[in-house]
């Protein structure tokens, strides 16, 4: 049975929890076996484009999934406990959580894949759209960061051209602007022509 419902220290617990859950590290843990740091090889990121190039497409693909889990879980558990606007909290919790774990110092991935996780339970038109668009980048860029940037930043304009609620707007939009924020040396290699191709080294 889903609760309409959950009273406010319950609703607050439950987005500190869905934060501890964005800070679980799964390039870390992905990669230990292989005697990688995602954090001190290729990019330096603990994400999944990280992982692929620097340990292998199997690698890549686990992290890849462990953190779209993350932010599906944190937001499912959230709408299912207190509603929809509850779900989109959990889930910018989680995503908070990845990109900047009290766990690690603050020193965590870029979000994209927590952030789609998220995007995937409570609004999956508007995920479908933003993976397009995702993919058209990358289809002609061959730049993943480049991708990453442009659907994260098509989401939240997406929602607000379907009407969704503001808070729930402005809460994607925030966490939009952190994962891009995130993206700023990507940003600078890319004004320079130097970032790299997917595929290629890091």
């Amino acid at each position: 049975m889903i609760v309409a419902t959950l009273a406010p220290v319950g609703a607050a617990l439950l987005v500190i929890a869905a934060y501890l859950v964005g800070t679980f590290p799964t390039a870390l843990l992905v990669t230990r076996r292989r005697g990688v740091d995602p954090t001190q090889a290729g990019s330096g990121n603990p994400g999944a484009t990280n992982v692929l190039r620097t340990s292998g497409t199997v690698a890549g693909a686990v992290t890849l999934a462990g953190d779209l889990a993350k932010g599906a879980a944190a937001a499912a558990a959230g709408w299912a406990a207190g509603g929809h606007g509850l779900g989109v909290a959990c889930g910018v919790a989680a995503v908070i959580g990845h990109v900047l774990p009290a766990t690690r110092r603050f020193r965590g991935g870029k979000g994209v894949a927590t952030f789609a996780g998220m995007a995937l339970v409570l609004y999956p038109g508007a995920a479908a759209a933003a993976a397009l668009v995702f993919g058209l980048t990358v289809a002609i860029y061959r730049k993943a960061s480049l991708g990453s940037i442009a659907a994260v930043s098509t989401l939240p304009l997406g929602l607000a051209f379907r009407g969704a609620p503001p808070l729930e707007v402005a809460g994607v939009a925030v966490c939009a602007a952190l994962i891009v924020a995130r993206h700023r040396a990507n940003i600078v290699r890319l004004a320079r022509g130097t970032e790299p191709r997917l595929g290629a080294g890091s």
